[in-house]
This record gives structure tokens, sequence and C-alpha cells, in this order.
């Protein structure tokens, strides 16, 4: 493939949204989900989504000839890709984690009505 290196996405528009926002969202609402549901901090959801952030990179690197950390020429444009990466993640891990702390909530502090 012919990178396009457009501002959101690397190699092309599907890769990007199919690595990032199908996989990578999929696994982000999970994280979001979990911590919900295991009443923990933002502060370990968004490390999760950080160890995330890396595992696709890493996809994009492995299957779309992406940029990665590791050479030292990449890393300027490879933390580019992984910052809108991450905002994508944790975008979508912050909807999980409001969707299930809300049904939470609604379950635990029921109404009764007079």
């Amino acid at each position: 493939m012919q990178k396009e290196m457009a501002l959101l996405w690397e190699v092309t528009f599907f890769e990007f949204l199919i690595v990032t926002v199908v996989i990578g969202g999929a696994l982000a609402y999970a994280i979001g989900r979990s911590t919900a549901r295991s009443w923990s901090g933002w502060g370990l959801m968004i490390f999760y989504c950080l160890l995330l952030t890396v595992a696709i990179r890493f996809l994009h690197f492995s299957l779309f000839h992406g940029t990665f950390f590791l050479p030292a020429a990449t890393l300027p444009t490879a933390l580019h890709y992984a910052l809108i990466d991450f905002a994508v993640i944790l975008t979508l891990a912050s909807f999980g984690r409001g969707r299930t702390r809300s049904a939470q909530m609604a379950r635990q502090y029921r109404f009764e009505k007079a």
C-alpha cells in the first residue's frame, strides 16, 4: 500500500478505521466497562488505554508497514499517530465506562415511587 500520511491516519483511512476504530475501539469499550464494573479509578483506565495504544501501534507497524517507536528516525511520526490512536481509544473507553457506571448507579440507587 502507498502511504497517504494524512493528519489522522498513516497508511489509508480504511486501515485506520479497521485497526484503530473497530478493533481498538471494541477493546477500549471493554476496558471502560471492566474498570467501571470493578469500581476502579480513571488512572487505571488511562494506563490500560496506554498499553492498548502501544498494541494498536504495533498492529499498524506489523500489518501495514506503519511507524513504530523503536527506530529513532520514526519516533516523532510514531508519537503523532500514537496520540491520535490514544485519543480515539480513550474516548471510546470513557464512553463504555460512562454507560456502565450510569447503569450501575441507576440499579444501585433506585427511587421508590410514592
